[in-house]
């Protein structure tokens, strides 16, 4: 099943310059919006994001942001 919320109100960014991959984001995201391709961050898809933060707190470059508890 592939859970959606709110569409097209979810807040997240991602600044691809700044993402080292890592993997932490995709780790911590517990609806997998976010995955890692070419050793880069890649938003799946921004309508499953719950805007938890938790991609962003785990960000070690500040690649990541949200503004958590919008959606």
């Amino acid at each position: 099943m592939s859970l959606k919320y709110i569409k097209n109100v979810a807040t997240l960014k991602l600044d691809v310059d700044k993402c080292i991959g890592c993997k932490l984001c995709s780790t911590v995201c517990p609806h997998n919006v976010i995955k890692i391709e070419d050793r880069k961050a890649k938003i799946v898809d921004k309508n499953r994001c719950i805007e938890c933060g938790a991609c962003m707190k785990n960000c070690p470059t500040g690649a990541l942001w949200v503004r958590r508890g919008v959606g």
